[in-house]
């Protein structure tokens, strides 16, 4: 069993990171994707045994009234906003999955993290969606990491999961992941963001993920280097 633990996106300069860490999860591909160019200067200046994931871009995922959206680089015409987000197999989503997984390859990136608002819900239109994008994309060796957030049931997300070979993406102290070849996990916070994790937190979430499967412990709080860089010595005992 193998545990990768990283922080989602570089709190630190990335030459600091890469002397504590294997592993980063990069935000920027969610709100707008950089160029490929340099996605390819990333990777080329990262240590050579140095992974990627990142979390596919919001066009996939979130509709036009998201406020993550503000962050967007690219104009949205009007008429064209019904065509986004939510997984619809549109034009539109399809180009940005093409984006999506260019910077992928640019990175070497095999895990890909979709993240869901907690308004996409678990209604018969967004699973069938979500059917219909997973089964057409191209999967080639990608893993997809999937993230539900609201209403979300277990009887909802497993089968789902299942069919569409999907990990299930949880924050470990909020809740267990039903399905996965690995497991991935995303620590927002106990609470909220500015949360600092204390030891017994971190021994605590040394035996969760100490459960036989290979996983990825990504931090993502205002303390995340400090908590993840503690967290590596802790398992490292």
């Amino acid at each position: 069993m193998q545990v990768k633990v990283g922080c989602c996106g570089f709190p630190v300069s990335k030459k600091k990171y890469y002397k504590e860490f294997n592993v980063v999860e990069i935000q920027q591909t969610f709100y707008q994707p950089p160029d490929v160019a340099l996605a390819r200067k990333w990777r080329s200046e990262s240590p050579q045994d140095f992974e990627f994931t990142l979390k596919a871009w919001q066009l996939i995922t979130h509709e036009p009234k998201s406020p993550t959206y503000k962050r967007l680089k690219i104009k949205i015409p009007e008429k064209n906003k019904k065509n986004y987000g939510s997984f619809k197999w549109t034009d539109e989503v399809r180009a940005a999955w093409e984006r999506t997984r260019e910077i992928a390859d640019a990175l070497d990136a095999r895990v890909i993290v979709f993240q869901c608002p907690p308004g996409f819900e678990p209604t018969d239109e967004n699973k069938k969606n979500m059917i219909s994008f997973f089964s057409n994309i191209d999967r080639e060796e990608y893993i997809f990491a999937w993230e539900p957030r609201g209403r979300w049931r277990k009887q909802d997300i497993e089968p789902l999961c299942k069919e569409l070979d999907l990990v299930h993406v949880v924050d470990p102290f909020v809740a267990e992941p039903v399905h996965g070849r690995i497991a991935y996990y995303r620590l927002h916070g106990i609470g909220g963001y500015k949360y600092k994790y204390t030891k017994e937190d971190l021994e605590r979430l040394k035996g969760i993920v100490k459960k036989g499967k290979d996983c990825y412990v990504m931090f993502n709080n205002i303390y995340m280097f400090d908590d993840a860089l503690e967290f590596k010595k802790l398992i490292c005992i």
